[in-house]
């Protein structure tokens, strides 16, 4: 059965509205969740990725009612991240209308998360987002970060991608902070790099700029695409972007 290339528009939430930046710095209003989530699911959105991008940096969870807000109004798949701590936050979030939770640090500070999440809730729930960038003191050349890029963790990211698909990963969201922002393309190595070592559905996520470069990163390897910035200014589509997967000889929904 040939698999569908799904296209994710991504919205990075910080006090409630969402926002966008160069590297995870220097962010921008770029408009209301709720607003956003409903005009992608319009336009073809195969997902929803919500991302509160501050909850870790300010050790607290994700906003709830945002979360229930944004479920109410769209009729797709939602994943939702940040400041994922324990199986009592996954249960809540999934309570509000999420239906994959995406988690980061927490699994790194303790990796049996992931297990606990894949026995409580299934493979398929759990998504390990993994913020990687080039180090090239790593066996790999790519270390994971944390706290948006600004803290590396020490860790080999393609190990570590190994070890939390041992663990019960269903997923993984894979972010190049050198790319974020950007809109110079996906990393292409890096996702072909994850694909050698790992069969998990493969998000790509990280410099897309235009609709075609999806093709390039669903060339490399990857299951699907995400992207916020090009999304959120009506640069592009959702539908362009499949348009140009579709032409390439993808298939999608």
């Amino acid at each position: 059965m040939t698999i569908s290339v799904r296209v994710i528009p991504c919205l990075d939430v910080d006090k409630g509205r969402v926002v966008k930046g160069v590297n995870f710095v220097d962010l921008v209003d770029a408009g209301d969740p709720v607003e956003l989530a409903t005009l992608y699911g319009d336009q073809g959105a195969d997902e929803i990725t919500f991302l509160d991008v501050t909850a870790t940096v300010d050790d607290r969870r994700t906003t709830l009612d945002l979360v229930r807000h944004t479920a109410e109004n769209v009729f797709i798949p939602l994943t939702v991240g940040g400041g994922v701590r324990s199986v009592s936050d996954v249960g809540t979030l999934l309570e509000h209308g999420a239906d994959k939770i995406s988690v980061s640090s927490a699994a790194l500070v303790r990796p049996d998360l992931l297990d606990e999440i894949a026995s409580h809730f299934g493979q398929q729930v759990c998504v390990i987002s993994v913020d990687a960038k080039r180090d090239p003191t790593m066996p790999s050349g790519f270390v994971v970060t944390t706290h948006g890029g600004r803290k590396s963790a020490e860790r080999d990211a393609l190990e570590w991608i190994q070890e939390a698909a041992s663990r019960g990963a269903g997923e993984i969201l894979l972010n190049s902070i050198d790319a974020d922002g950007t809109k110079q393309g996906f990393d292409v190595e890096m996702i072909r790099d994850v694909r050698a070592i790992s069969q998990l559905p493969l998000v790509a996520s990280g410099g897309a700029g235009k609709a075609q470069d999806a093709v390039g990163a669903w060339e490399a390897g990857a299951d699907a695409v995400l992207a916020a910035s090009i999304f959120h200014h009506d640069k592009v589509s959702v539908q362009d972007v499949k348009d140009e997967l579709q032409r390439a000889g993808a298939v999608v929904r």
